[in-house]
């Protein structure tokens, strides 16, 4: 290291440290003059003093932010030069002695020089860095802004703006994993879209880790995640689901709460998240993660008390990584791997929208449940291919029909079986559905340079069991669909645009609606019901404290019916009747099938306060509902729900 680099490294911070002594000072002398202003006066300036103090020490807090982050650079390339060293190639290790490193493929002009490390450590005073060799990379324990990269794959961005590029070789990729808060492999993405910002909501609602909350035990380390949330809503149409939106449940004008406001809120969406991880070698890496809340609703639980809600399992699964064979498992309750991602096929990178409303976004494809994935990533980690196994369900609609706790009455008097309320630890109020197989999902997900593309299909095997007389037989059906997502960033970092559908038989559980997979024919087998989601948004990232979206989002399903000696049954009869929506408390029927569902939002988040003891962030939202129902007698009118939402967040390990 020569001496005018190290002299240009330090004078930096040498002038802000001259700065705040001068400001001390200067702030010093204010106070011992004697008055021959007014007080108003003195007040004034040391209230100008005070501001410029805290900017000189936000600068001096900036270069040694910086100064560490450069020194963990050498630290890494000492460490792999040690490892790969034989006995006569050895590094002397000595304060006294100075070490030149092997020379670095590419590293930018501002890393390229030299810096010391710090007194009474055993590693060398200077390290040159040269070209032609790639050092593992290696982050400070404590990261603070997400990272991102912006060149080649194998090139790593370890600065906020993406500038300061260093190689790493496939090698040496996990390396440090144990020691990051977040998983290197997701630092991969050089498609413009990037890993979650881990201060956006859309990674917070993935499962996003905390950067202060880090504890390293040995060769495990602990990452705490999560937040404290209070979000309320106010709507002019009373729905008893608080922020969480039940479309269905929508109500018409025959209903008197379709005509009242209704406001509520609640601090139930309040998070804990937690990961235990540890390098099984510098390529393989195995974590758990552990996700919760308290967005359960028990049937002790009531609004009138002590709101005593739950506490809910989001997520919780272990992995498996083998970066040298792009080999990664998974296994545990975790987001669908129909849920759109951002990278690849990366736990904790799943496209989720920025909302407020706990239900996400009409439209939106999701769920969380049970799986086992494999995933294998090809042309360094640009394609990936996923193949899961994950915990069915089929949701019935029986209009028309008899049903007594999953017993369906058919016409030609048998009942088909479809399911039972829960018994033993499960809820005793929920009808489980009988299933005879898992659902079986397959992902193909591409990271070019520009944009982040996947499509996707599933099988899905809807079971039930007729019995007429004392004899009977089971049915199964084959219900299935495809689809695909993308994000395009338009202005990457800043402005992107998100799109995302599915379409197919029996698949409609996989959308926030919730709409039917599934009704009876007149043998009573399952007829799996068609059905069509889909989402677009647009997100934008004014600066670091901002974030700004608008989505819409929709879900149809189709319908199947019959009916007998005049009596209908099925999923959108037309025989059913309507003529008692619109007349508040009418002696008519109002069977309203839904038939789609739609919702236009935008919103906003500002981060108000971010620092050493975390983020504090709020934000607004406007929301447009409306549903439609399957034509009938009365026909088929439409109805609407109004909200806007409100959302403060403390997030103290980000």
């Amino acid at each position: 290291m020569s001496l005018p680099d190290f002299f240009c490294l330090h004078s930096r911070t040498n002038r802000q440290r001259a700065l705040l002594l001068l400001g001390t000072t200067c702030g010093l002398t204010l106070l011992s003059t004697p008055a021959f202003a007014s007080e108003d006066d003195v007040i004034t300036r040391m209230e100008k003093e005070m501001s410029r103090l805290q900017e000189a020490q936000a600068h001096v807090q900036q270069e040694q932010k910086e100064i560490n982050h450069d020194m963990a650079i050498i630290r890494a390339e000492l460490i792999r030069h040690r490892r790969a060293a034989t006995p006569s190639q050895a590094l002397n290790t000595s304060a006294s002695k100075t070490v030149k490193s092997a020379p670095i493929s590419r590293i930018t002009q501002k890393t390229a020089h030299a810096f010391p490390v710090p007194s009474g450590s055993d590693e060398t005073k200077t390290v040159s860095l040269q070209s032609n060799h790639t050092p593992t990379v290696l982050e400070p324990f404590v990261v603070g802004t997400p990272h991102s990269a912006t060149a080649r794959r194998d090139e790593v961005s370890l600065s906020p703006t993406g500038k300061s590029l260093v190689d790493i070789g496939p090698s040496s990729q996990l390396a440090v994993v144990g020691r990051r808060s977040e998983d290197i492999s997701s630092r991969f993405a050089e498609n413009g879209v990037g890993p979650h910002s881990r201060e956006t909501v859309g990674a917070q609602a993935a499962g996003a880790l905390g950067d202060h909350g880090v504890f390293h035990f040995g060769p495990v380390s602990i990452i705490l995640g999560g937040f404290v949330d209070t979000s309320a809503v106010l709507e002019n149409r009373h729905v008893a689901s608080g922020t969480f939106n039940y479309w269905q449940d929508m109500p018409y004008p025959n209903e008197p709460r379709y005509h009242t406001n209704n406001f509520d809120g609640s601090a139930r969406y309040s998070r804990l998240s937690l990961m235990a991880r540890g390098n099984i070698d510098p390529e393989r890496v195995i974590s758990g993660f552990f996700e919760s809340d308290f967005g359960a609703g028990a049937v002790t639980t009531d609004p009138y008390e002590s709101n005593s809600y739950s506490f809910r399992l989001r997520q919780a699964y272990l992995s498996y990584d083998d970066n040298r064979n792009g080999l990664h498992f998974l296994g545990g309750q975790a987001w669908s791997l129909l849920t759109p991602g951002r990278i690849g096929i990366v736990p904790r990178q799943e496209s989720l929208p920025e909302t407020i409303e706990a239900s996400m976004l009409a439209g939106q494809t999701w769920a969380r449940q049970w799986q086992v994935r494999a995933v294998k990533d090809f042309l360094h980690r640009r394609l990936w291919a996923g193949l899961s196994i994950e915990n069915p369900a089929t949701l019935y609609d029986t209009t028309g029909f008899t049903n007594n706790n999953g017993s369906v009455a058919l016409p030609n008097g048998g009942t088909a079986t479809i399911g039972e309320n829960g018994v033993g630890l499960t809820n005793d109020t929920t009808n489980f559905s009988n299933e005879i197989s898992p659902d079986v999902i397959g992902k193909l997900a591409y990271d070019p340079r520009w944009g982040h593309y996947e499509v996707e299909g599933i099988l899905h095997f809807p079971h039930d069991r007729v019995t007429i007389g004392h004899t009977g037989h089971n049915n199964t059906a084959i219900a299935g669909g495809g689809g695909g997502s993308m994000i395009l960033p338009l202005i990457p970092s800043k402005l992107e645009i998100r799109l995302g559908g599915l379409a197919g038989w029996g698949v409609n559980r996989y959308g926030s609606a919730l709409l039917p997979d599934a009704t009876l024919n007149a043998q009573g087998a399952p007829a799996p019901l068609f059905g069509v989601q889909a989402q677009a948004g647009v997100i934008a990232h004014p600066n670091q404290r901002i974030d700004v979206y608008g989505y819409f989002g929709t879900q149809r399903v189709g319908k199947s019916s019959f009916s007998v000696n005049g009596t209908p049954y099925g999923y959108g009869n037309t025989g059913y009747s309507n003529a008692g929506c619109l007349q508040e408390l009418s002696s008519l029927s109002c069977t309203a099938n839904t038939r789609a569902v739609s919702e236009i939002t935008v919103g906003a988040w500002w981060r108000f306060f971010k620092g050493r003891f975390g983020t504090v962030e709020g934000g607004t939202q406007l929301a447009y509902s409306r549903r439609e129902i399957w034509s009938g007698i009365g026909g088929d009118p439409h109805t609407s729900m109004s909200q806007i939402f409100f959302d403060f967040r403390y997030l103290p390990f980000q």
